[in-house]
């Protein structure tokens, strides 16, 4: 089998697997500090052009207590979308040294609707709509992760 037929059933498989819903990255606890206390959510960390691009579109569900982490090189006004994502999420951005500066709930799938983070940020994690309101997240709350500076 040459080498990129390998390649093509590789990301067909890699694509078939996240349609599906399962996790496709190795996952990493994020801690949440809200006050109603310290809350950990296994997240895929999204480092990558590409894991950003795909983001979790194509999945059908997420369970609670699990998310994406996407990571930037620097702080900046950070934009995404909702395009081919099925479920509705909570985009939480993040500023440099981990607190909360901003959210947005209940997203609206498939929306090809620009949402921004309002400001310097450096990462944004999405979590299934309606867990920060569960969780009381607030502007200004921490998010524990090694990326972010103290």
């Amino acid at each position: 089998m040459s080498a990129a037929l390998v390649l093509i059933c590789a990301q067909l498989l890699a694509y078939t697997s996240i349609g599906l819903g399962r996790v496709n990255e190795v996952s990493e606890p994020v801690t949440l500090v809200t006050e109603s206390g310290r809350h950990v959510i296994l997240s895929e960390i999204a480092d990558t052009p590409f894991k950003q691009s795909r983001g979790l579109m194509f999945r059908r569900s997420m369970p609670d207590n699990q998310g994406m982490l996407f990571l930037y090189n620097s702080s900046q006004d950070i934009t995404m979308w909702m395009k081919n994502t099925f479920i509705s999420l909570d985009m939480v951005f993040i500023r440099t040294n981990g607190t909360v500066h901003r959210i947005e709930t209940d997203t609206e799938p498939f929306s090809e609707d620009i949402i921004s983070s309002g400001g310097d940020a450096v990462a944004v994690l999405e979590l299934k709509a309606g867990t920060s309101m569960r969780l009381k997240l607030r502007p200004g709350d921490r998010v524990e992760y090694k990326f972010f500076k103290k």
